[in-house]
């Protein structure tokens, strides 16, 4: 149930950022659908890919003090989208690399306000 309720969290997360973000659109099916596809690779790649990334670039994220998460943040956005584009035939374009930046900052904010977890056990 937890699963669930995270999944739609993110994919409401996703639908704010893409309506604020110019860079950003959905495309491939219906815009819900294509957030639910992207927010389902999201809550892959975060658990999956995320953590190994986080651990390699530690000395990175320690000298630049914390500000290195957000390039991992905005690689796992790009990762998800790619994902959901690749199997699905549906996702979200992203124009460039600052549009899923400011995107993944937008996500993250949200899903921090919204309570979204992914790494619980």
């Amino acid at each position: 149930m937890r699963f669930l309720l995270n999944w739609i969290m993110t994919a409401i997360a996703l639908a704010i950022a893409v309506w604020f973000i110019p860079g950003l659109s959905a495309f491939g099916a219906e815009p819900w659908l294509c957030f639910l596809f992207v927010s389902l690779f999201l809550g892959i790649v975060n658990t999956l890919v995320k953590p190994f990334l986080s651990i390699i670039s530690l000395p990175i994220t320690f000298f630049s003090l914390g500000v290195f998460q957000l390039i991992i943040n905005t690689f796992m956005l790009e990762l998800a989208s790619w994902l959901s584009v690749s199997f699905l035939g549906a996702g979200i374009s992203i124009a460039s690399f600052g549009s899923a930046f400011v995107g993944a900052i937008i996500v993250s904010i949200l899903c921090a306000i919204l309570g979204v977890t992914y790494n619980e056990g």
